[in-house]
Parts: structure tokens; C-alpha cells; sequence
């Protein structure tokens, strides 16, 4: 009879200290929200993990900032970027109205408002990724014919301490609907993109890279075109007839940047409203007007109309 002779048991390393628990031994096993219910083609660009009812229109959502997100991480690779504040707000409403107030997956989302003010103290990178607890309010939360819309109150936690505040206010309405909004340009390569100019300085902009930057030079001081790369794996994380609200945020902090020496203005917060799409086959124009030290104001302007306002706020 063959005797396979055992080996010894090992067991994985583990840092002194640590607790650590063994997979079938988790009271609870972790996973994302269904990728679909927050507008993302990815899993890896899913931040929430969970959400329970506590009253009428008031949840408690779970969720996870990685802590080495190759977008929405500080220059130096420190902290996790304010911004991404901005998008967690974005994805807490996209699952409420989805998997709680039955707003069919097909439909689209015009947001109106985006804000956020985050702790940049609370926004270090640790050791392990940050676990949030995030609770949300939902005000006028409500059907108009065919048409859902609300408003949106967000506070985000990490280890008891508030890390950052957000509202946002969006419509969602039908596909019949969105195409008479449209037009042609509501067809996925109905329109041909301008092409991309070459990006400012990283630096300029509070980026590392230049692939990140969504800015280009224009003709005077405070002045850019907006000019993302149409194939950034975030920005443009899934197939667009415009440029999404985020890339209008992104370009607000950028510009908010450009008008400092680099390193000199670290956004903490922002306040944005959106006006008209910003197309992506003509030029939309990018300027910054600094209101004080701490302030300065964005707007983005396309064929005559403003498309955004934003306010973006430093921490002194």
C-alpha cells in the first residue's frame, strides 16, 4: 500500500497584531452592488457594498475606497482624491433610485447638482482599504409622470469620523424621452469627437500624469479647452454621447489648479450645477476666476451657452 507522507501545515502570514479571520468563519461575506445599478461597466469602479433601510427615505449604504485606485488617489499617492467623495455621492443616488425606488436600469440620469466637502485629514491612506459607512437621505423622491427625481443628502464615514458631506439633484426619465432631449446626438457615434490637444503640465493641473489631465492650453491666462482622452478607462468608463458630469468636475479642480503655482491648491471641496451636455464635437471652453485665497469659481461655456457653473474650495 503507497503511503503518501503529509506535509506540514502552513498557515498565510499575518502581521503581528492583526486580527484575522478565516473565510468560512466571516459573519458576513463582502461583495460589490450589482455593477449595473451604478452606471459601470467595471467592478473594480464599484465603491458600495451594502444598504439597509433605517427609516422612510433614509438608508444606511456600505461601501470601499481601494487604496490604491489608479485615478482617484492624490499626486503624491497619500490620500484618497476629494473627488472621489463626489462620485460615491453619484453612485449612492444611482442604486437608490435602482434598487430601491424601481427606476428601470434603461433609463437615463440629468443631473442637475453635484456637491461635496470633504475632511482631507480623514482622507489618508491606511494600511487596508477604507471601509465606509455612508447614510443618505432622500427628499422628493418621487415619480412625475414619467419622470423620477429627487434630491440627495450623503454623509460618508470612515471609522466613526465623518469624511465627507454631499448633495446631489437628478432627473431620470425614459429612452423615448432622452432621445427627443438628444436629437441626433443622442446616438453613440452619431457625432465625430474633436480631436485630443496636447494636455497641460500634470502638475499644473494636480495630476501625476498627463493621460489624467483633461485640460489644454487656450489663448489667455485662466482660459483651457476641455480636451480629455476619450479612452481613459475612468473618465470614459463606458461608452458616452457627451462628456458625464465627472469629467466636468475633474476639469473644475483641474482649472481650479491651473490657477496656482502647482502644488499650492489642494480642492476640498466643490459645488457644481449643470446647465446644458457638454457635447464632445465642439469646443467647450474652460474658465477659472479666483474669488479669494480659497476660492475660485469655474464655469465651462460651448455654442454660446454655459454648460456648468462650480465653486471649488480649499482647505487652508
Amino acid at each position: 500500500m503507497l503511503t503518501i507522507p503529509k506535509t506540514p501545515r502552513t498557515l498565510p502570514l499575518q502581521r503581528a497584531g492583526e486580527p484575522w479571520t478565516r473565510c468560512n468563519e466571516a459573519p458576513r461575506l463582502t461583495t460589490t452592488v450589482p455593477k449595473e445599478y451604478v452606471h459601470r461597466s467595471s467592478l473594480a469602479e464599484v465603491f458600495l457594498t451594502g444598504c439597509d433601510r433605517i427609516a422612510d427615505d433614509t438608508y444606511h449604504l456600505t461601501g470601499q475606497w481601494p487604496r490604491a485606485h489608479t485615478f482617484f488617489t492624490s499626486a503624491d499617492g497619500t490620500s484618497h482624491d476629494p473627488v472621489q467623495a463626489g462620485e460615491t455621492v453619484r453612485q449612492v443616488g444611482l442604486y437608490l433610485c435602482h434598487a430601491v425606488y424601481g427606476v428601470p436600469l434603461g433609463h437615463n440620469v440629468l443631473l442637475w447638482s453635484l456637491d461635496f466637502d470633504s475632511r482631507l485629514d480623514q482622507l489618508r491612506i491606511g494600511r487596508s482599504p477604507s471601509d465606509l459607512d455612508m447614510f443618505a437621505t432622500c427628499t422628493e423622491f418621487a415619480w412625475r409622470g414619467n419622470r423620477f427625481s429627487g434630491f440627495l443628502e450623503v454623509e460618508i464615514c470612515r471609522d466613526g469620523e465623518i469624511a465627507a458631506t454631499g448633495t446631489a439633484r437628478f432627473t431620470c426619465v425614459a429612452p423615448a424621452t432622452y432621445r427627443r432631449l438628444r436629437g441626433t446626438r443622442g446616438e453613440i457615434g452619431a457625432t465625430c469627437p474633436l480631436d485630443r490637444r496636447p494636455p497641460i503640465a500634470p502638475a499644473a493641473a494636480g495630476r501625476l500624469l498627463p493621460f489624467d489631465v483633461v485640460l489644454a492650453d487656450a489663448d489667455q491666462p485662466g482660459r483651457w479647452l476641455l480636451s480629455p482622452d476619450l479612452g481613459h478607462p475612468i473618465l470614459f468608463e463606458h461608452a458616452n454621447d457627451h462628456h458625464p458630469g465627472m469629467v466636468l468636475v475633474e476639469a473644475a479642480r483641474q482649472a481650479a489648479c491651473g490657477l496656482h503655482r502647482p502644488g499650492a491648491f489642494t480642492p476640498s471641496a466643490m459645488s457644481t450645477e449643470f446647465l446644458h451636455y457638454a457635447e464632445l464635437d465642439t469646443p467647450c471652453w474652460i474658465e477659472a476666476t479666483a474669488l479669494s485665497s480659497t476660492e475660485v469659481e469655474v464655469t465651462g461655456h460651448q455654442e454660446g451657452n454655459t454648460i456648468f457653473r462650480s465653486k471649488v474650495t480649499t482647505t487652508p
